[in-house]
């Protein structure tokens, strides 16, 4: 085996952890695939002959690409307010202990919430790598680079602003989310098109699956008129959905809730939704909490 297969192998023995880190610091999907790819990147540039824990080199890496990440997206004043649970952790491929993994899936959803809309980046990296990921605070000074104090200091911080969060502000924020999602799906379901408009934030994304075959060839839609054409366009179809909690966050489901045809994700700011992603792929919705709102 060559220097580059076993980087591949190594890296791709740890990708599941990866992505799993830099899911829970970023709290996007697709800024997390950036972040790991430039992990990537960075690993195939470095001298690792002498890395003896290749893990938690690369652990150690996404996390400083995270922290740029978060860096860069506050000095452009971005507005944080993503209203939804991290997804769960699919598969064991880095060795990890699965009930650990579905502890920290389950555990994370309104604490992470709470980070990305409160805390500053350093906060945010010192919360998720130790609360989360049971870093030692030596290893989490490093990233960051500050001293092993400073960084107990940013955990700690970051731990009271989130035990202090009112789990009333949960329940409300959810409900307020449900009432949008069910108001999306009742404009799909009449194929009311002005309806669909009025939920839609101008600029929504909408990120189809592969997985499911009439929308394989359009991944991603943008803009709430071709957003709500396609809705419109599947108004038929609409009909059989219904309104679901997915990780704990207000979703939509195709088909029956034991083999859905497909899940619908929504994220919401300012009162509009400004991202829906869609789930198709089988062993993805396989590793979803889905649950009927009406139980």
């Amino acid at each position: 085996m060559n220097d580059r297969d076993w980087l591949v192998e190594q890296f791709e023995a740890h990708r599941n952890h990866l992505q799993a880190v830099a899911y829970r610091m970023l709290g996007s999907r697709s800024e997390a695939d950036d972040a790991v790819q430039e992990s990537w990147i960075r690993l195939t540039r470095s001298n690792t002959g002498e890395v003896e824990n290749i893990g938690g080199w690369l652990t150690t890496i996404v996390s400083r690409v995270c922290l740029d990440m978060l860096r860069t997206r506050k000095s452009r004043r971005e507005q944080l307010t993503r209203d939804r649970a991290p997804e769960p952790v699919t598969g064991h491929q880095d060795g990890s202990d699965p009930e650990h993994e579905a502890l920290m899936a389950d555990s994370v959803g309104h604490a992470m919430f709470v980070v990305l809309e409160k805390l500053n980046p350093a906060e945010r990296i010192a919360f998720v790598l130790h609360d989360i990921f049971a870093l030692s605070f030596s290893e989490i000074a490093i990233i960051i680079g500050c001293n092993e104090a400073a960084a107990r200091q940013l955990a700690s911080r970051a731990r009271r602003r989130i035990q202090g969060a009112e789990s009333t502000s949960e329940t409300a924020g959810l409900q307020r989310k449900r009432e949008l999602v069910d108001a999306f799906l009742a404009a799909a379901r009449d194929g009311d098109f002005e309806k669909l408009l009025a939920v839609l934030d101008p600029n929504v994304v909408l990120r189809n699956d592969p997985a499911f075959a009439p929308v394989a060839n359009v991944p991603i839609v943008r803009g709430s008129e071709a957003v709500a054409n396609q809705a419109h366009q599947f108004a038929r179809r609409a009909r059989g959905m219904k309104t679901v909690l997915v990780n704990g966050s207000a979703g939509v489901i195709a088909g029956p809730m034991e083999q859905p045809i497909f899940i619908l994700e929504f994220t919401v700011v300012d009162g509009r939704i400004c991202e829906i992603g869609m789930i198709a792929d089988q062993a993805c919705l396989r590793g979803l909490d889905i649950a009927d709102l009406n139980d």
